[in-house]
């Protein structure tokens, strides 16, 4: 029941989050590690349906470590708001992001939580 409660909270905050209007912006995709609390606190929830409202595509898992594995592919400016977005979030602690730009996957069509 807490769990159901939690989820739908995270869903509740991801699709009444103010999503600004975005300019054209060049494709791009990134490999992204989150560190921090980034776990058991809908990190991945959140991040799924922001993508899904930005029209991203990628993957995003849990590691091991404690740690958080995207990769998110569009439109430059709308993957950079998603990122600052969740850093604001209080529930979630982001210490560090590493970052390696990667070659767009032309015919991606859908965001997956793995």
């Amino acid at each position: 029941m807490i769990k159901e409660f939690k989820r739908n909270y995270v869903i509740n905050q991801a699709m009444n989050a103010y999503i600004p209007e975005f300019p054209e912006d060049i494709k791009v995709r990134y490999h992204l590690i989150f560190s921090g609390r980034v776990q058991k606190v809908g990190f991945r929830l959140e991040i799924e349906k922001l993508a899904e409202r930005l029209s991203l595509t990628g993957i995003i898992k849990n590691l091991e470590n404690g740690n958080v594995d995207l990769e998110i592919q569009g439109q430059k400016n709308k993957i950079l708001f998603l990122v600052n977005y969740m850093r604001k979030l209080v529930r979630i602690k982001i210490t560090s992001i590493e970052k390696e730009e990667m070659d767009v996957i032309e015919d991606e069509t859908e965001f997956i939580v793995a």
